[in-house]
């Protein structure tokens, strides 16, 4: 029941300063920031992270937003994190997160209208969807010697 994802603050989180608001929302949560980076990822990143996306019309899309601006990667652990990150995050189209979401209260485009726009879908955070979805975004965005271990005062009381 302990799991890992991957959280990444998209270029639109990191322009306008939520870094330090998002990151509390999870460890006010009880998850463990196990590792984190910002990082000016490239194309050619961009589309292996994305590849589950490859022939969906988005795509380009995709990779052209998370590459306009740095991103902030980090590995959560935590009790059902994967299912848990999701709720944190909110729904994926942002005029449908609910408040008290990441997205609800951050994001104001629905996915119809960044369509649209070609904007990519600016919702400002993206979170690993599945266990093996974390694990494999997990070891595309961090080396081994980049995640780490502790012990925190919620796994005293938590787990």
């Amino acid at each position: 029941m302990i799991e890992r994802s991957l959280v990444i603050i998209k270029p639109d989180g990191v322009e306008r300063g939520l870094i330090g608001e998002i990151i509390k929302r999870f460890e006010n949560a009880g998850m463990k920031i196990l590792g984190m980076k910002m990082v000016w990822i490239d194309r050619k990143f961009a589309e292996k992270h994305y590849e589950a996306h490859k022939t969906k019309p988005f795509f380009k899309e995709l990779v052209e937003f998370i590459t306009e601006g740095p991103v902030v990667a980090f590995a959560v652990e935590g009790v059902h994190a994967v299912e848990n990150v999701r709720r944190l995050v909110g729904d994926t189209s942002p005029h449908e997160a609910a408040p008290g979401t990441i997205r609800g209260d951050f994001a104001h485009i629905s996915m119809d209208y960044a369509s649209r726009k070609k904007s990519g879908g600016k919702n400002v955070i993206h979170a690993s969807g599945s266990k093996k979805e974390a694990d494999a975004e997990i070891k595309l965005w961090f080396k081994k010697d980049e995640i780490h271990s502790y012990t925190t005062v919620h796994e005293k009381h938590v787990f």
